[in-house]
């Protein structure tokens, strides 16, 4: 089994693991401040991972570039507002359907990762996306019939059109962060992907301070008082990322992508065991396809 395939399944565990954290901080923080904690109480330890690597194991620094800062900014931001588009979706539709809505990205990595990287995908691996897709898709249609109009309006609602937007600026951050990788050129994928991680959630744990400050402090206060349930959500997720990173400086980011809607799997258990919500035939049908896209994708 090629190294990336264990990497993306437990980053997929662990982004399942901090949205539905997440969630359950939403009713108290806001959409704002759930999102910041993913990055503040992340940030820390993403530093404290490059260090082990460098003082632990003796990996060296890599060399920084302005092509490397500018990829870093682009999918930062883009990662934030992505971020903030998936709690809102939470409040408006169930854990596991607002997650479901954002899967559309292995499609959209794919198209950008072949504009900005010029990375290309076999037919066999494009028509596993696609059964995936159709998963999520079924899954979006299942508390109404079947039909072309109700299809039409379920990927033109108000919340499928938001949790598409998330997965396509999610698509986006994901191909920012492989370029900002690659474009260290060493010393290593591991080291490559840590530091990476550790720039990005720096910065965005920067810019989403000021952002607050300047909207509304109490959010910074509601924040440090639920400290523990917020670090849980920036360990979660810091450790999910440096799993992507190091997955998407493996492998193309389209394949880390798809393989990752396994997270969806993970997800509808979480949504009937957490959070005690019902799920129907249709979801599981659609969930279903999303696995057999999976299978797919790593074997053909």
């Amino acid at each position: 089994m090629e190294l990336w395939i264990p990497i993306t399944i437990a980053a997929a565990f662990l982004q399942n693991l901090r949205s539905a954290l997440q969630k359950h901080l939403q009713g108290s923080l806001g959409t704002r401040g759930a999102s910041f904690v993913r990055f503040g109480y992340g940030f820390p330890v993403a530093i404290l991972y490059v260090l082990l690597l460098r003082y632990g194991f003796g990996y060296p620094f890599p060399a920084f570039n302005w092509t490397f800062a500018f990829w870093c900014v682009i999918g930062g931001l883009s990662q934030i507002y992505a971020t903030i588009m998936l709690v809102h979706l939470f409040s408006l539709r169930n854990f596991a359907v607002g997650t479901a809505y954002s899967k559309t990205e292995p499609v959209q990595a794919a198209l950008f990762g072949f504009i900005l990287l010029g990375e290309r995908l076999t037919p066999g691996s494009i028509a596993a996306i696609m059964v995936g897709v159709i998963g999520v898709m079924m899954i979006s249609m299942a508390r109404m019939p079947l039909s072309v109009r109700n299809t039409v309006s379920a990927l033109t609602s108000r919340t499928a059109l938001i949790g598409i937007a998330s997965g396509a600026v999610f698509g986006i951050s994901a191909v920012s962060y492989r370029t900002a990788a690659l474009s260290l050129g060493g010393p290593g994928p591991v080291m490559e992907a840590a530091v990476t991680l550790a720039c990005v959630t720096t910065f965005q744990t920067v810019f989403m301070l000021i952002w607050m400050i300047s909207k509304d402090r109490n959010e910074i206060v509601q924040v440090v008082r639920s400290w523990r349930s917020s670090a849980l959500v920036g360990l979660a997720g810091v450790l999910g990322s440096a799993c992507w990173f190091t997955a998407m400086t493996l492998q193309q980011v389209a394949y880390v992508r798809a393989l990752g809607q396994i997270e969806l799997v993970f997800t509808f258990m979480a949504s009937f065991f957490l959070f005690h919500e019902r799920v129907n035939r249709m979801e599981v049908l659609g969930c279903l396809l999303i696995v057999c896209g999976i299978l797919g994708l790593l074997f053909w």
